[in-house]
């Protein structure tokens, strides 16, 4: 017998958020993806290493972040131990996804680091079917590899291949993104449905800029004076990702079964190769417009868009007798 699952009593404020948006927490969701999509064009036109990316992007967004915190943390008080938790975990691993995907383009381009660290699309619902018993969907399962075509075409890989200065340590470090990513998602998701969503994502963007400064300064790839052009770039990407973007995911993602959260993150690499072409007079390839439209295709097809979404704190199914 299949019984809905309760991680844990939601308090009013995440239901509240879930009506932030007319059409509920899938649109939320792809609102959010959208607003990440932003981010490199940003960071490619700040012109910045990794590390100092990485540091800026999350440092920059914190100002706006403590201002949407504070109410919530006058009304709710602190967040459980354990939240708090995941949250230093998972911005723990964000900074590693950060900076490895960063150096994994430089190594072995960013065809294959794209569609590497997209493989988020099935790993979070594994991790959430390993670790929570969430059933996964049929639909889901057989469109699957259907998205990773698109994700293959749209990243670019069969035209340009792997063509970095180091495809042995780029490949690793976009695995390591990969998995890293995948991490940060999951936990990410599962400490949102325990409510105090903003101050928890605040949690997360103040480990991140910690362990993203670590990183840079032990590989060498950190400036803690960029040029002020650069610092308005980082603003800009601090903004839509870290201010906008991963808020509005840590809000809505727990709300979501998991392989619709990752399905809809599919919208980033899809939104960034459009934007690129219009800001960055980039030119995408016929195959990349298509690997672009299997990916909407999919998606549509597997999020269910016509459905009721789930009662707040029912995100999926889980296994149970």
């Amino acid at each position: 017998m299949l019984r809905r699952s309760t991680p844990t009593a939601p308090t009013e404020a995440p239901r509240r958020a879930v009506n932030l948006l007319p059409h509920g927490p899938r649109w939320g969701q792809a609102a959010g993806a959208v607003a990440l999509s932003l981010s490199p064009v940003f960071l490619d036109l700040s012109g910045t290493e990794a590390g100092t990316a990485s540091v800026y992007r999350c440092l920059l967004a914190l100002p706006v972040l403590l201002v949407l915190t504070i109410p919530e943390y006058r009304r709710e008080g602190p967040p459980p131990s354990r939240q708090v938790g995941y949250s230093l975990v998972a911005g723990a691993l964000f900074a590693g996804d950060m900076v490895l995907w960063t150096k994994a383009i430089a190594e072995v381009g960013a065809g294959l680091s794209t569609v590497l660290v997209n493989v988020q699309v099935a790993l979070v619902p594994l991790l959430a079917w390993a670790v929570d018993r969430e059933r996964v969907g049929r639909r889901f399962l057989v469109w699957l590899p259907v998205m990773m075509v698109g994700v293959v075409l749209t990243g670019g890989l069969l035209e340009s291949g792997v063509n970095g200065r180091d495809s042995t340590a780029g490949t690793v470090h976009a695995i390591l993104a990969a998995l890293c990513y995948s991490g940060f998602l999951f936990l990410l998701r599962r400490g949102g449905s325990q409510g105090h969503v903003r101050t928890a994502y605040t949690v997360v963007i103040v480990s991140s800029t910690a362990f993203s400064a670590l990183i840079g300064a032990l590989w060498g790839a950190l400036d803690l004076a960029p040029p002020w052009r650069a610092l308005a770039w980082l603003a800009a990407a601090a903004l839509s990702s870290g201010a906008i973007g991963w808020l509005l995911v840590a809000m809505y993602s727990p709300r979501l079964p998991s392989h619709v959260g990752a399905v809809l993150l599919l919208l980033t690499p899809v939104g960034a190769l459009a934007l690129g072409a219009v800001a960055l007079d980039e030119r995408p390839t016929p195959s990349q417009w298509v690997g672009c439209v299997l990916i909407l295709v999919s998606a549509y097809v597997t999020v269910g868009w016509r459905g009721e979404t789930p009662e707040p704190g029912e995100p999926g199914e889980r296994e149970g007798a």
